[in-house]
């Protein structure tokens, strides 16, 4: 029974031009990249065309991958940065969507989940009121879970002010909750 290729074998693997490697990161990486791509883009059709673009330039660019780094902040910075060049060309100042998937909760009753979904909708609904940085920070780290390293790599900012914009956005999102 062969064992499974570790993320830096396969990476190994792919930087010596084996495509299947790479295809493999892909499949590791894609869902993550484009709910990034999403947060940015605020279009599905965008981020999934985003997405697959910045595989594509990570592709092209392994040869320029720092040895020993870890690839998915890499990916993500990529992909972001297509994200953002897609959402400036097209000038897209839509509200945020963002695909939640329900939890399915056995016994729970029709009221509660009616309940819940209206919770879950209100919280959207301020973050979509936000600023665009705001949105950006708050869906990184807590709709996504990126760590702040993550999250300074995918935004392109130091992780200092990961840290300070989350802090400010939760106020501003605290207010708008409050509204």
């Amino acid at each position: 029974m062969a064992r499974a290729l570790t993320e830096g074998e396969l990476l190994a693997r792919a930087q010596a031009g084996d495509a299947d490697a790479y295809a493999a990161l892909v499949r590791a990486h894609q869902d993550i990249a484009f709910r990034t791509a999403l947060l940015i883009t605020q279009n599905a059709a965008d981020a999934e065309e985003a997405a697959q673009d910045g595989f594509v330039k990570a592709w092209r660019a392994l040869g320029r991958f720092r040895e020993g780094a870890p690839l998915r902040p890499w990916l993500l910075t990529i992909v972001a940065n297509e994200a953002r060049n897609r959402r400036r060309s097209a000038g897209r100042r839509q509200a945020l969507t963002l695909r939640i998937a329900q939890a399915e909760q056995p016994g729970a009753s029709a009221e509660t989940e009616a309940l819940q979904q209206q919770s879950r909708g209100a919280l959207l609904d301020a973050i979509a009121r936000l600023k665009s940085d705001d949105r950006l920070v708050l869906g990184c780290r807590y709709l996504l879970e990126l760590s702040e390293a993550e999250t300074a790599a995918a935004l392109g900012v130091p992780a200092g002010t990961v840290k300070s914009r989350t802090s400010r956005a939760l106020a501003r999102l605290r207010e708008e909750v409050a509204a």
